[in-house]
């Protein structure tokens, strides 16, 4: 749609925008809501310019007539001289002035179509509203460029740029994009955040977003009011030409404080080199003095060449220096990288930004850091190589004994515990399956006994060994081997005693889990049946009749009847129990407080049962309860059926009465009139019926009954009967007031009356739709002319009009 009325195509660069519509069809096009958001919103854009001049407009349409503030307006935003206007008041002097400002409007690159300086002469408000969207086009949005975009494109790239970091805003078009008023006041405080606090706004209140956007703008940016927040919040799709021209006041609003923006980053780029250039000379000065600090301190420690007399602490230098390779030096090596790239940057950045090169101080020169690095590495090699040595030394002496103490020390290590292991009673409280667990680990440690044997022997012969060649603690030696031999024998004696105490142990255990996996096999079944009947007489159940309540009651009473046969099973499953607690008193083993098959106990089952007998009589009352309300919700939807199936067909009787009488009324238009008068009021009487029926509909609702088998009528299908009764009979009376308006008017006769009515029977057949040729023959047989252009009966063929339109 283009609201405006004309058409416009405006060519700059190659690129084009453009709008057309067809002359035919101009007047029904016009949104009356847009041209009132038009009128307003260009009426304020132009006195925004030619109050630059000392004027303004009060009636868009009235006051560029003239042309004369056409021109001005013109001149004030184009920077331009416009030739001298004719200054007489005669209607050729107006269209002389209009030309000389279209003519100058199209000397820009803009190609009016359908625009003549007659119809602004005239005060014609489409050609006009159409015109100044032309100007606005030209002079204040064309221009716009956004990032290879322009025109409309290029001020929407602009918008969604500014706006993207906003919540609640996404500006896709120039129209509902804009209507909770949060786009415009992001726009706003994306510039100028001091004006609005967009944290506050809510997308629920768009018309005081709009107000507060607009007092803004006009107070603050000189930026007037366009709009009115109730125009655009009330209507499904505001004027995108009005929304565009408010937009780009805002869009050259703010160019101008971008561009200093740009500005102030470029000079604070400018200064963030150069603080850079100066942090980096700080950091190599810095890391130059840390680092031959570090080297200083450092050599004096690799040049100590005393030894120690144990393998312990000449280990402990190993450590020190592998310490020193492994977390000292690599953060050295890095910094002494990083220092000669920081050099190399800094020089080049210095170069790049025509700077003096970089001198550091006396003895910081990168050429000094690696003379003193690689003296550092001399005296490493040789203290590495010095330590190395002096540990191969030691480890040829202290080897033999060494290798006693480690076959000595896992063999203890793997004793540790094992008496204490062997002389545990674990087994007294165990379950079968921990019996049989202890049984197999047992075994397992059997095995494990008997292949610890080659140790015991091996560390044996390494003392034998120690004691013939005279070590010098010989004695400790022995000590420990004849420890380890007593201790070996005592495991065996253990061993044997705790495999006997096992096996007994299982035999018995055996016994008490066939119990109880009957127990757990009876239970389970017997507890999964209390649950479900505990669950069925809780239950709350949804029913909407008679018949369904007895069902249920009926159920209630067949399950009552099993009851006597589950407590005789119930007497079974705890007989299980006592059995258990007999044997584990008779061999004074301590009562498992849980059953291994099932967590279920004689005491869960007493409780649901105890529950369940709780539950019968309460559940009884209950239903009982529930049929007594079901018979009174009957009785209810019985009532409210009598009347409805009364109703419902009198309506539609009278739906097809009046559809009749409009049809083929007969008569005088007085008679019709009077006979429709007198079924309107019969209608008015019959309301009581209504009421009636709706005060049954309303006990319905309140007993939360919403179905009714016995008629088919709702008290919604009645409602909607009732209310297309009334507009039918208002309509058809309307339509005989208006026949005789049309008749007093025209001073048409019955006869022709009649008549036109017959035609418009004929071609409302179609749904109130003409087929072209039908629409041909009925212009012809009014008497129309029908010699035209030749796309004129294409047009006729592109859409299909309603013969009321037509006519």
């Amino acid at each position: 749609q283009n609201p405006v009325g004309a058409g416009v195509q405006v060519t700059s660069g190659g690129g084009e925008y453009m709008e057309q519509e067809e002359d035919w069809d101009r007047d029904l096009l016009l949104d009356p809501a847009w041209e009132k958001q038009q009128r307003k919103t260009f009426t304020a854009w132009c006195n925004s310019h030619l109050r630059k001049a000392g004027t303004q407009i009060e009636n868009i349409e009235e006051d560029f007539r003239n042309g004369l503030k056409l021109m001005l307006l013109l001149e004030v935003i184009s920077g331009e001289r416009l030739p001298r206007p004719d200054k007489g008041k005669m209607r050729f002097h107006k269209i002389a002035n209009v030309n000389k400002a279209l003519d100058f409007i199209a000397s820009k690159g803009v190609k009016l179509v359908s625009i003549g300086a007659e119809e602004i002469v005239d005060g014609n408000l489409k050609m006009t509203l159409g015109m100044i969207w032309t100007i606005i086009l030209r002079f204040a949005i064309q221009d716009i460029s956004v990032e290879e975009t322009s025109a409309k494109e290029g001020l929407l790239l602009w918008c969604q740029r500014k706006t993207a970091p906003y919540r609640n805003v996404n500006v896709q078009n120039f129209h509902t994009s804009w209507k909770d008023g949060l786009a415009l006041c992001a726009l706003i405080h994306r510039h100028r955040p001091d004006l609005i606090d967009y944290a506050k706004l809510r997308k629920d209140d768009p018309i005081g977003n709009l107000n507060t956007a607009f007092e803004v703008a006009e107070k603050y940016l000189d930026i007037p009011k366009m709009l009115d927040a109730e125009d655009i919040v009330n209507t499904p799709k505001p004027d995108e030409k009005a929304i565009m021209t408010y937009v780009s006041c805002f869009y050259h609003a703010f160019a101008g404080a971008e561009q200093a923006e740009t500005a102030a980053n470029r000079i604070c780029k400018v200064l963030a080199v150069n603080q850079e250039n100066e942090k980096l000379m700080e950091e190599y000065e810095k890391l130059a003095s840390e680092l031959l600090e570090w080297i200083r301190r450092t050599v004096p420690w690799l040049e100590n060449r005393v030894g120690e007399p144990s393998m312990t602490a000449m280990q402990r230098k190993l450590e020190d220096f592998r310490d020193y390779r492994r977390l000292h030096k690599p953060p050295r090596v890095q910094e002494e990288c990083q220092l000669e790239i920081n050099f190399n940057t800094l020089q080049t950045k210095l170069r790049l930004s025509h700077r003096p090169a970089f001198m550091p101080s006396e003895g910081k020169l990168v050429s000094d850091i690696a003379n003193a690095w690689r003296g550092l590495e001399q005296v490493e090699k040789g203290y590495e190589d010095w330590l190395l040595s002096e540990i191969r030394r030691l480890q040829r002496l202290q080897h033999l004994a060494e290798k006693f103490q480690q076959k000595a020390s896992l063999h203890e290590t793997w004793t540790r515990g094992k008496e204490e292991m062997l002389n545990q009673h674990d087994y007294e409280l165990a379950s079968l399956q921990e019996v049989r667990a202890l049984l197999r680990r047992h075994e397992a440690f059997e095995s494990d006994l008997a292949a610890h044997q080659d140790r015991v022997e091996h560390v044996a012969a390494l003392a034998q060994e120690l004691n013939e060649l005279d070590y010098h603690e010989a004695a400790s030696v022995n000590s420990r081997c004849q420890a380890i031999c007593d201790q070996w024998d005592n495991l065996g004696t253990l061993t044997q005693k705790r495999r006997d105490a096992l096996e007994r142990m299982e035999k018995l255990l055996e016994t008490i889990d066939q119990l109880q996996l009957e127990f757990a096999r009876r239970a389970a079944p017997f507890n999964n049946w209390l649950d479900g009947a505990v669950e069925d007489l809780q239950d709350v159940w949804l029913v909407h009749s008679v018949e369904e309540t007895q069902s249920l009651l009926t159920a209630h009473e067949q399950f009552k009847a099993t009851l006597p046969e589950a407590d005789r099973e119930r007497g079974a499953i705890l007989g299980i129990q006592g059995e258990i607690q007999k044997i584990c008193q008779t061999y004074g083993l301590q009562p498992k407080s849980t059953n291994p098959y099932i967590t279920l106990s004689s005491q869960d089952i007493n409780n649901k049962w105890d529950m369940v007998r709780k539950l019968v009589p309460s559940r009884d009352q209950t239903l009982q309860e529930e049929l007594a309300r079901q018979q009174m919700n009957e009785r209810l939807r019985r009532q409210f059926a009598a009347q409805a199936n009364a109703i419902g067909p009198w309506i539609q009787g009278k739906v097809e009465e009046v559809g009749r009488l409009a049809a083929g009324l007969a008569g005088s238009l007085e008679e019709q009139m009077a006979g429709l008068r007198q079924q309107e009021q019969n209608i008015i009487n019959y309301k009581s019926n209504i009421d009636r029926l709706e005060g049954d509909h309303q006990l319905l609702q309140e007993s939360l009954v919403f179905d009714n088998k016995h008629t088919v009528y709702s008290m919604e299908h009645i409602r909607v009967g009732w209310e297309q009764l009334l507009t039918s009979i208002a309509r058809t009376i309307n339509e005989v007031e208006n026949q005789v308006l049309t008749r007093d008017a025209k001073g048409l006769s019955q006869e022709q009356l009649n008549e036109f009515r017959a035609s418009f029977n004929h071609f409302d057949r179609r749904n109130g739709m003409m087929e072209p040729d039908d629409f041909r023959a009925c212009l012809i047989s009014m008497g129309y002319d029908l010699v035209s252009p030749p796309n004129c009966s294409q047009k006729y063929h592109q859409r299909e009009m309603p013969p009321s339109q037509a006519v």
